[in-house]
């Protein structure tokens, strides 16, 4: 699809369908697109009749046979003008996508990013509606025998705030583009079947990458080369597996400034999770092929990253493994001994993305980093606090978490920060090795964290628990693409 910002001169050009809000009680919020005659005409006299009110997220679709500016009209619902936040707003732009792919049309032009948005710029509507018009065109259909049809939108015009610098809205439309394709490949990956996307294929579409784009360094470890690492702690989830682990690691070289440190994301890439000798209750267990999306995310941050060339150093860490049950598998009580030298003991095989992530964070001390990120499908105590709505996260600088925090409620990719508490630890403390993989029934999703932080002590660290907000379950259910959105735009804002 093709996104371009409309100048005075193609305003008015005619296109399939034309995209215009209406408030409840206001009417219609087009300020800056001038309608002619028939149109507006038509426009005031549905508002008049009730056929749309202005609810939000509200759409009616108009035939409109012989106008000079469009062949059919999409009004789009966005609720009391005074009250247009970005939340709102954003459902409004989702429900229209949604409709304007329905109709058939080829070209379409939205007047939505010139609306005034509650905390909002121009630059932000630019970005978010040039994602989510594109994040609607995704479909999964690759294990399919018939493929969907191709859809018939082609080009999409956006109708920008007249005050608006066009650099920076030119640049804003850029960033939505390249975010939508990370998150395309985020939810791609996250919805392939485990017998397809193992680690050995994460390492593959990580040395696509490596191929595609000139910015990247890929280097994918095997399973001797960790060995020699001391990575038991990794390796001892993949043992029950026929599947061999991988490590992988993605270097984005933005700048060649003396002295530039990278910044770092590690994902937690469980191609499948049966829980291992613990094993997991059957029902929903199809599920856990959704364990690699902080894996896939941090993937899909890195095609955005490289998609914009950004100008610092970004370095990806993957863990990558299996967690089967077998003869070889991994036990509760075993102890195993992680690249730091901390040895771990294993009370229940179905915590076993601390484990592969832990080892990923000592590797990345090797890069000397600026700060690390780590991004898992970590714990169903994540699930059962925040749902869907808020990644969990925690950190041992407060003002990494600030920042994330601040990023999430701009992005509308939220997280929300839990306590990382010095009265938590003692909960990991094991009578036969310096910590244990669990910490009992209470406080999950914080123990898990503060599991991870004693890897993470040698740089500033945020953890986001993902598993809630990684994919759907239901009618809807699929990855989601979380939080490509967050993490690219904490990389944008960062100075090498």
């Amino acid at each position: 699809m093709k996104f371009q910002l409309l100048t005075d001169k193609t305003l008015n050009k005619k296109v399939d369908c034309l995209v215009l809000g209406v408030c409840e009680k206001t009417g219609l919020a087009a300020d800056g697109m001038t309608l002619d005659a028939s149109l507006g005409k038509l426009v005031s006299g549905l508002i008049k009749s009730g056929d749309i009110k202005g609810k939000t997220a509200e759409t009616l679709m108009v035939p409109t046979p012989g106008n000079s500016q469009t062949e059919r009209l999409l009004l789009v619902g966005l609720g009391e003008k005074a009250k247009l936040n970005a939340k709102a707003w954003r459902k409004a732009v989702r429900a229209a996508a949604t409709s304007i792919n329905k109709s058939g049309a080829k070209t379409a032009t939205s007047t939505l990013a010139q609306l005034a948005i509650q905390g909002r710029d121009a630059a932000w509507a630019v970005t978010q509606l040039t994602m989510e018009t594109a994040n609607a065109q995704y479909r999964y259909d690759q294990t399919k025998s018939k493929k969907s049809d191709a859809w018939t939108l082609k080009t999409v015009n956006i109708a920008p705030a007249a005050d608006a610098s066009r650099k920076t809205l030119s640049d804003a439309m850029q960033a939505g583009e390249a975010i939508s394709k990370g998150m395309s490949v985020t939810r791609e990956l996250g919805n392939l079947p485990g017998n397809i996307c193992t680690p050995s294929y994460l390492a593959q579409t990580a040395t696509e990458m490596g191929i595609k784009y000139k910015s990247l360094k890929v280097k994918v470890l095997t399973e001797k080369q960790m060995e020699k690492l001391g990575m038991g702690s990794l390796l001892s989830v993949g043992n029950g597996s026929k599947e061999e682990s991988r490590l992988i690691v993605i270097e984005h070289k933005g700048t060649s400034k003396a002295g530039s440190k990278p910044y770092c994301l590690v994902g937690k890439g469980i191609t499948f999770d049966t829980g291992g000798i613990s094993l997991k209750p059957g029902a929903g267990m199809d599920e856990m092929k959704f364990d690699m999306c902080g894996a896939a995310s941090v993937i899909g941050t890195m095609t955005t990253v490289a998609e914009l060339n950004l100008p610092i150093n970004v370095v990806a860490v993957i863990a990558a493994a299996e967690n089967m049950p077998s003869g070889k598998a991994t036990k509760p009580g075993d102890i195993v001994t992680s690249m730091s030298g901390k040895t771990i003991e294993v009370l229940n095989t179905d915590a076993e993305g601390r484990l592969v992530l832990c080892d990923a964070l000592t590797y990345a001390e090797r890069f000397n980093p600026k700060t690390v990120i780590d991004v898992a499908t970590l714990t169903g105590a994540a699930v059962a606090t925040f749902g869907e709505v808020n990644t969990a996260m925690l950190s041992n600088n407060e003002a990494l978490a600030k920042e994330l925090f601040e990023l999430g409620q701009q992005t509308l990719d939220t997280v929300w920060q839990l306590p990382l508490d010095e009265e938590y630890f003692p909960l990991l403390d094991s009578n036969f090795a310096d910590l244990a993989n669990i910490g009992g029934p209470k406080a999950g999703t914080i123990t898990a964290a503060c599991f991870l932080s004693r890897f993470a002590e040698k740089f500033q660290w945020a953890h986001l628990d993902i598993a809630g907000t990684a994919w759907l379950s239901g009618a809807q259910k699929g990855a989601t693409g979380r939080p490509v959105p967050l993490l690219v735009e904490y990389l944008r804002r960062q100075k090498a």
